[in-house]
């Protein structure tokens, strides 16, 4: 079997992401080696990602070197791969997904409501910062950069009283020691594809798509199959509040999907069910247009959106 050639980021948990899908190739017999690549995301690091503003800012570079053939797939946190891929790229594998929920960590604390009026919480994400300003607007939020282990270490110097991370990188990199509440879909709704991983690979390259298709998983790909429609469909990106949440229960899709103003003031939450996983994404999507969400995306992105047509 030929070599592959992995393209990865290169912090911590992008090569843990990068060997683990290594070590799953190798059991199959393929040779294997990591290409680590910088991205955009990676040189800006003081700046709050919703202020960056940058579609692929995680990716592009990834998959400039998949292009130009000197990596074979791409390994990407599918909560970093825009919903649309450039053209000449297929998403081939979403592999089995852990935890997509968010946790909270504090080094004195036991959960959100028991921090104190005017307690540190640290995050970059919108997403994150409206849901908690929405519960506990007396909180003071702080930006946060930095891989897993850094805001680990800002979190235990005191730097924060609290920090909010995703429950599926802890995991893997084993950092889970100070993790004191799972925050659930209806508290903190999570980003789109959070938990999963996209391989990517060249359009049209058949032997690769076979050599990698036991990695895709029917019930990752349906749920953030859903959740990414939604956000597709919601033109979404980090300067937006908007997260999605979809699980099967009883053979059956559910989809929790907020869109929320960033100071917290007004949050919209949808909850659906259905069969189709692109269809039910695109309905709640609409319906949340239909409730407001129009207005919330039409004032952060200063265009004018339109609105879905009433069935």
């Amino acid at each position: 079997m030929a070599r592959l050639r992995i393209g990865s980021r290169g912090s911590q948990l992008a090569l843990w992401q990068a060997n683990h899908i290594s070590a799953l190739l190798r059991q199959k017999g393929h040779e294997v080696e990591i290409e680590v690549i910088r991205t955009t995301g990676d040189r800006i690091t003081e700046v709050a990602l919703a202020q960056v503003g940058t579609k692929g800012m995680f990716t592009k570079e990834i998959e400039d070197a998949l292009a130009e053939g000197r990596v074979d797939l791409a390994v990407h946190s599918l909560k970093d791969l825009p919903t649309e891929l450039p053209p000449g790229f297929e998403l081939v594998a979403i592999t089995r997904r852990v935890n997509p929920r968010d946790v909270f960590l504090s080094v004195k604390y036991e959960s959100i409501s028991s921090l104190p009026k005017a307690a540190r919480v640290g995050t970059s994400s919108l997403r994150r910062q409206a849901q908690l300003k929405a519960a506990r607007p007396d909180l003071v939020i702080h930006a946060l950069r930095g891989n897993v282990d850094t805001r680990v270490r800002k979190l235990e110097e005191g730097e924060y009283d609290a920090i909010i991370l995703a429950a599926a990188g802890l995991t893997r990199l084993g950092k889970t020691q100070l993790v004191k509440e799972v925050l659930s879909e209806d508290f903190m709704c999570p980003a789109a594809g959070q938990g999963a991983l996209g391989i990517e690979i060249r359009a049209g390259d058949e032997e690769m798509r076979e050599d990698l298709a036991f990695l895709d998983d029917p019930a990752a790909r349906a749920s953030t199959t859903c959740e990414r429609a939604l956000l597709n469909r919601l033109g979404g990106g980090c300067q937006v509040p908007i997260g999605a949440f979809a699980e099967a229960r009883d053979g059956t899709l559910h989809l929790t999907a907020i869109v929320a103003r960033p100071d917290g003031s007004t949050i919209l939450r949808e909850r659906q069910s259905g069969n189709d996983p692109v269809a039910l994404g695109e309905r709640v999507a609409d319906t949340l247009l239909q409730r407001g969400a129009i207005r919330i995306l039409e004032q952060v992105y200063g265009i004018e959106v339109v609105a879905p047509q009433q069935p």
